[in-house]
């Protein structure tokens, strides 16, 4: 979608954009086929600019099926949600590297991606579930609604023996990510585990969105949002998550990667 059709786009109706959602969902110029797998097409990838390669999203969708392998003990036994689930990188990695799981359950506030990861994935691996969530956020939806103490995702207690974020809480500011923490200790099992990427350094402000000189330009709402260190990891704290192991300026746009598990502490 050109800049100027994306410009007209979002004037149009929300229930009328789902309609469009529905019905393109599974038009060839959304999807792509690579190593015998059917990916999003290029316009749909909103990963950053290397995800356009094919041989790249496939391959980091491995990666990262890899990484909940290696440290969390992945396995068809795994049950999973994947917040922020986009277009489906890490269920196309995880079917790659071990084929169906007991659950996976992929959520996002973007409709487009879900209506696509319904079409290609769920359809064809039931236990692959989608559902969009209408919550505000000011960079990817900022006409959902807006969410408070009563927050709560429509899962049951200890659900997930896995929790996914790639790329969410970059975007966020610290008193949503407070209430998705609280959140989380509710749908993880006690022995579950928590994966995240976040922009951390140390030596500057608690908090600064789209901070200047920094990696790159950033524009727009939430593009960046960087935590001081001590201070993103005395929230985890706060909500009773270890950090088992921290991964510095390795991930997207040089973020950092963050393998948490519950503590003891209720």
């Amino acid at each position: 979608m050109n800049k100027f059709n994306f410009k007209v786009y979002k004037f149009i109706p929300k229930y009328i954009r789902n309609i469009i959602h529905k019905i393109t969902a599974q038009s060839p110029i959304n999807y792509v086929k690579h190593n015998n797998t059917i990916l999003p097409a290029k316009h749909l990838r909103f990963c950053g600019t290397n995800f356009n390669d094919n041989d790249y999203f496939f391959s980091s969708a491995c990666l990262e099926a890899k990484r909940l392998i290696n440290h969390f003990d992945l396995d068809k036994s795994s049950r999973i949600l994947d917040v922020g689930c986009g277009v489906g990188r890490l269920p196309i990695g995880i079917l790659n590297q071990i084929g169906d799981i007991n659950k996976y359950y992929g959520i996002d506030v973007s409709v487009r991606a879900i209506e696509w990861c319904q079409h290609f994935i769920n359809r064809w691996h039931p236990t692959f579930q989608f559902e969009h969530i209408d919550i505000e956020n000011q960079r990817y939806n900022p006409k959902g609604v807006s969410i408070d103490n009563k927050f709560s995702l429509p899962f049951n207690e200890r659900e997930f023996d896995i929790i996914y974020l790639y790329s969410v809480f970059s975007h966020m500011t610290i008193e949503d990510i407070k209430l998705y923490l609280k959140e989380f200790r509710r749908l993880l099992e006690p022995s579950g585990k928590i994966f995240l990427t976040a922009f951390v350094e140390e030596n500057v402000p608690n908090i600064t969105i789209n901070p200047k000189n920094y990696k790159m330009t950033w524009s727009g709402p939430l593009h960046c949002v960087r935590y001081n260190k001590k201070y993103f990891e005395s929230i985890l704290k706060n909500f009773n998550f270890k950090i088992d192991n921290f991964e510095y300026g390795n991930e997207t746009n040089g973020q950092s990667a963050f393998y948490l598990s519950r503590s003891d502490k209720q």
